[in-house]
């Protein structure tokens, strides 16, 4: 019940008010000790706006007016000034005099100000404010807890979370000092969306760096927010100078879309796309798309040498009702060349494979179902730039349709241990090179039952026999009476058996105690022999190679060899590995393969890249090179591995592969990569590299953070690429720079200085993007 709307309240309050002025005269009672005063009125939607002061309080009619440390709360709002006027027919607050308004995570700071506290509407003058906003992580900027700082002639509150500042400007870096602010002649603040510029300048350390038109910064939880991305400029010895910008899209928290051009001085344009969906929670669609239109560098001829092109990739990933699983994996080069000219990064210019695929999957019962189709293609060498010119040569290998249909071991009876399984597929394949162009579509289908025999001997040995029946049907084949081999349209069909035992003696093992770290250590030693043979395979050299499954050849061979493991358990905690170490060797009683071998030839079949992926075999062999790999993996701070391999053929090490991972410090890590291979230019061409990556800090720690890597290529005597990046970051915004050196052969040696300014909460402005850094 509103007291205050009755006629002998408000006599009452009038008579109170009288009387206490009057005791004020005859006492002369200082206003300094005057007794703070409260009163509440109407401020309608069934709320009440409570008033209280230090100093005098009286009533006009409908205005009520108070002086000294005035207080008006009404609901969440609280508003603060040295004398207020306020309405109760209007619901109207008039302030001045160090003006402070409240509310949620709202604070203002201001000369006077006009408030509606019914409508929640208000007009502010040289205003100071401050808006603290919850950040969400964010892996891809510099998080700031930092709340946004605003200043203005004018403010206007529109409602709850809506500002229109005038002559305005914005900062979440310390108001008095501020690293960088965004002035504006007209500021739109929308609370939990962003922050809308008119006619804006970025300021840094109170420069003005550059005008926009019109700009907008989140101001959410989530940094999602549509609109002109931050231009890029930078510098490159073999693009010249670059300018570009983008425009990001996001309609909804679903979907966003970034489409952005460059334009190199040297060269020509480039353009960028971007495009990320989820629907649901189970589908994801994302699409990326880079091209460059190439004016080509002048070679040595005079002559300019175009190497653009592009490169794309679409991704579709969903499950569907009844446990299907559908994935689309579409990627497009159009020349390797291209790649290796324009990609930002060495390991992505590297890469010479394009492997394309999509299925449909289920698994059930232990039954695998799939429906899919494969597309790999393999850049072998480039065109040559100077006569005589030479065109680049590749293999692309397409298995499109493709149906697959498997099994796990099972067994139909529950007390007798033999176990079924089956592999088998149907579909059609092609495959294109320099030197065979087959059909486009050729049939293939093969069916592949396999019965199992586990057999226990007690605790000391286990033995798993195996026998698979193969027949495999080719639509086509290959004729090799001539100098090359020919694609005829003659049919394969080849039936082969397949038997293994596997033999697992005895594991070794002892246990030891450290009591006083209430550790235990278990050192263990599993031998391991298995015997495989296989028969039937008599026409290898007519099977055109689409795939893994035109490599069986006849082989009878054992593989032995033993791995020694290294446990630690600490108090009730789970057992860890620490070190392991494998060593295992194959002998083959058949060197020839059932005929297969081709002397002095690079030769790829099953039965030997199953032990190393490296070719070892130039004729017949008997043995297989001896593959040791150690590993010591401690836990999160170190991590080492060693590949050595040894071939009694050639009798040396042949491959020597070294990685390790050093993190001693939470902030300081580092990693050596040494790679050696060193059999034959025919098997595959001699290489001798090694990287080094080290580096304090992480991409967006607060302070200093440093990588630096180098790649070199020993063998050649040559230095691939080189990276020195260093950032640092403060509580508002942050500095990196970075200088890369690339250098791929005759088709690029580049030099790249590039600079990101970093705005927390908002992104980078510069050339050196997210995704080009090495933290």
């Amino acid at each position: 019940m509103n007291l205050l709307a009755h006629p002998k309240t408000r006599l009452a309050i009038r008579s109170s008010l009288l009387a206490a002025a009057i005791l004020a005269g005859i006492f002369e009672i200082p206003a300094a000790r005057a007794t703070p005063q409260q009163v509440r009125l109407p401020g309608g939607k069934g709320q009440i706006a409570e008033i209280s002061s230090s100093g005098p309080q009286r009533r006009q009619g409908d205005l009520y007016i108070a002086d000294g440390n005035v207080i008006v709360t009404y609901g969440d709002a609280r508003l603060t000034a040295d004398h207020v006027e306020y309405n109760d027919a209007t619901s109207e607050v008039v302030a001045t005099g160090h003006v402070h308004y409240d509310f949620e995570n709202q604070h203002l700071d201001a000369s006077d100000a006009h408030y509606n506290v019914n409508s929640g509407h208000g007009l502010f003058h040289h205003v100071r404010g401050t808006v603290k906003i919850i950040r969400q992580p964010n892996p891809t900027i510099l998080i700031s807890e930092n709340p946004l700082y605003f200043q203005g002639e004018e403010a206007e509150r529109l409602s709850e979370d809506v500002y229109i500042i005038r002559k305005a400007w914005i900062t979440i870096c310390d108001p008095e000092h501020p690293s960088w602010q965004f002035f504006a002649a007209h500021a739109h603040v929308q609370l939990n969306d962003k922050v809308a510029l008119v006619s804006a300048n970025f300021r840094l350390f109170r420069i003005p760096l550059i005008w926009l038109p019109y700009a907008n910064a989140p101001a959410s939880s989530k940094i999602r927010q549509s609109g002109f991305l931050v231009p890029d400029v930078g510098d490159s010895s073999v693009k010249g100078f670059v300018f570009g910008d983008a425009f990001y899209w996001a309609p909804t928290p679903w979907m966003d879309a970034t489409l952005g051009a460059q334009y190199f001085s040297l060269r020509g344009a480039s353009e960028r796309g971007q495009l990320r969906i989820l629907p649901t929670e189970n589908t994801s669609i994302s699409y990326s798309y880079f091209g460059v239109d190439d004016r080509g560098l002048i070679n040595s001829l005079g002559v300019r040498q175009p190497e653009g092109g592009e490169d794309q990739r679409l991704e579709i990933k969903t499950l569907l009702p009844g446990g299907w699983r559908f994935v689309t994996d579409y990627n497009q080069l159009s020349s390797l060349t291209f790649r290796l000219a324009f990609s930002d990064t060495e390991s992505e210019a590297v890469n010479s494979e394009i492997r394309s695929a999509i299925f449909l999957s289920k698994n059930y019962r232990g039954f695998s179902f799939n429906i899919a189709g494969i597309n790999d293609k393999s850049f072998l060498t480039l065109p040559t730039l100077v006569p005589p010119l030479i065109p680049a040569t590749s293999v692309t290998l397409r298995n499109l349709p493709e149906g697959r249909i498997s099994s796990v071991d099972q067994t139909p009876w529950q007390n007798v241990p033999i176990y079924f399984s089956f592999d088998s597929f149907v579909g059609a394949s092609r495959r294109s090179d320099q030197d065979i162009d087959t059909p486009k579509f050729v049939s293939r289908a093969e069916v592949a039952p396999r019965v199992t025999v586990p057999l226990h001997f007690g605790p000391w040995l286990d033995v798993a026999v195996s026998a698979t029946f193969r027949t495999t049907y080719y639509g086509a084949s290959l004729d090799n009476s001539g100098p090359t081999p020919v694609v005829v349209n003659q049919a394969l069909l080849r039936n082969t058996g397949e038997f293994s035992i596997d033999l697992r003696p005895p594991t070794l093992e002892r246990f030891f105690d450290r009591p006083k770290k209430n550790r235990r250590y278990k050192h263990t030693i599993e031998p391991s022999i298995t015997y495989r043979y296989v028969t039937g395979v008599n026409n290898f050299a007519d099977f055109i190679r689409f795939d893994s499954d035109a490599t069986l050849t006849d082989t009878n061979e054992v593989e032995y060899g033993f791995t020694q493991r290294l446990f630690m358990k600490q108090g009730e905690d789970q057992p860890r590995e620490l070190i392991s170490w494998r060593i295992v060797q194959k002998h083959y009683f058949d060197p020839t393969f059932g005929g297969a071998i081709v002397a002095g030839d690079r030769n790829v079949f099953e039965a030997l890249n199953s032990i190393t992926p490296f070719a070892f075999a130039l004729g017949p062999v008997n043995w297989s090179p001896i593959v040791s790999d150690f590993k010591v993996t401690p836990g999160d701070r170190y991590d080492f591995e060693e590949i050595l391999e040894y071939d009694p053929n050639l009798q040396k090490l042949s491959t020597i592969g070294t990685l390790m991972k050093v993190k001693p410090f939470s902030n300081f890590f580092a990693t050596v990569a040494h790679f050696r291979l060193d059999a034959s230019n025919v098997l595959q061409p001699v290489s001798n590299q090694i990287r080094l990556l080290a580096g304090y800090g992480a991409e967006n720690r607060k302070g200093f953070n440093f990588t630096t890597g180098i790649s070199y290529d020993i063998q050649n005597n040559q230095l691939q690429s080189q990276i020195v990046q260093a950032t640092y970051n403060g509580g508002c915004c942050g500095l990196s720079v970075e200088y890369r050196r690339l250098a791929l052969g005759e088709i690029r040696t580049e030099n790249q200085f590039r600079v990101a300014f970093i705005i927390a909460n908002i992104g980078n402005f510069g050339n050196l993007r997210r995704q080009e850094k090495v933290f």
